[in-house]
């Protein structure tokens, strides 16, 4: 299941994943990602992504107003901080940090 939506003017998209006990969630913009548990920073390490993580989320709501527990290296050069920055504030920060890039 997808689902798009706006925050401050930039669209994302959410995709949602069922598995036989719950869900993998990822939100996407242009070039921010924020993933839920399911996720590792390995890949998006290695392919300089903006990639962040939060965990106990159910749903893309969750996602946003969650604090994120992990981010790649590019997405800490956006600002992102672990402990830190809610999933909304991480997606608009790597939005808007490479939009200026």
């Amino acid at each position: 299941m997808t689902e798009n939506f706006t925050i401050e003017n930039s669209a994302f998209t959410g995709v949602r994943l069922a598995t036989a006990h719950g869900s993998i969630l990822l939100i996407q913009g242009k070039s921010a990602n924020l993933g839920c548990g399911y996720f590792s920073l390995a890949p998006a390490e290695k392919l300089q992504d903006c990639f962040a993580i939060v965990k106990g989320v159910k749903c893309f709501e969750d996602m946003l107003n969650a604090v994120v527990c992990e981010a790649s290296s590019a997405a800490q050069l956006c600002g992102v901080k672990t402990g830190v920055t809610t999933g909304k504030e991480a997606l608009l920060l790597m939005e808007k940090s490479v939009a200026e890039m």
